[in-house]
């Protein structure tokens, strides 16, 4: 059923108002944007979940994105059309943002996260399936891009993510699927990774988001 009323959210019988809707349209408040996060994100990753203010210019960019805001978006250089490339140091709240950001939407086919490490372990188990599956089909977010070992079936080495990121290029050249991924490494670790064939793809693929790297690691 259509949600006629996207930019109202109930989270446990508590209604947070995102913005208004004119018309089609959904005029967002981002101040509103922010304290449904923080509510969402305690009830997502406990009670000491919090917003960091040093965090606010990173998700601005995420929610315009999110929200298809085209004309902040081409304001701060984001395209709308591309998926998102989180990246930034251990611990610093990557995959929680990516996993909390689509709540905002829910008016918007969801992605699911995964993390790269699974898919090469699911790889080592069942081979070359794992790679089509991720490659033609879904809506994925892959969480840690690049920490994950090579894979390897029966006696062959593969750089799984490196093959999916191709597989997902080419499904974004022909159905427009995006694809979003999170990473602790910079530009040049992922060429050394995936080699610039992939690397090359991957500026095709995503908007880079990156936090600063002096970010503090929130888990400590």
């Amino acid at each position: 059923m259509t949600n006629v009323q996207p930019h109202i959210i109930i989270e446990n019988g508590v209604q947070f108002q995102l913005g208004d809707l004119k018309g089609n349209q959904i005029l967002y408040d981002f101040k509103s944007i922010l304290i449904y996060l923080d509510a969402k994100g305690k009830l997502l990753f406990g009670k000491n979940f919090k917003i960091y203010e040093e965090d606010l210019a990173i998700i601005y960019k995420l929610c315009i994105y999110f929200i298809r805001d085209f004309k902040e978006c081409e304001k701060l250089k984001i395209d709308p059309n591309k998926g998102l490339l989180l990246s930034g140091p251990v611990g610093c709240g990557k995959t929680s943002l990516m996993k909390l950001l689509k709540h905002i939407v829910p008016h918007h086919k969801p992605y699911e996260v995964i993390p790269a490490r699974n898919i090469t372990f699911a790889f080592n188990n069942i081979g070359y399936k794992v790679i089509e599956d991720y490659g033609n089909q879904g809506f994925y977010c892959f969480d840690d891009l690049g920490v994950e070992t090579t894979g390897r079936h029966f006696g062959k080495d593969c750089n799984v993510m490196g093959e999916i990121l191709l597989s997902r290029y080419d499904l974004f050249l022909k159905s427009k699927t995006r694809t979003h991924a999170t990473t602790n490494l910079n530009a040049q670790e992922l060429e050394n990774r995936y080699g610039n064939r992939v690397r090359s793809r991957m500026r095709q693929l995503f908007n880079l988001i990156a936090f600063d790297k002096e970010s503090k690691d929130k888990r400590i």
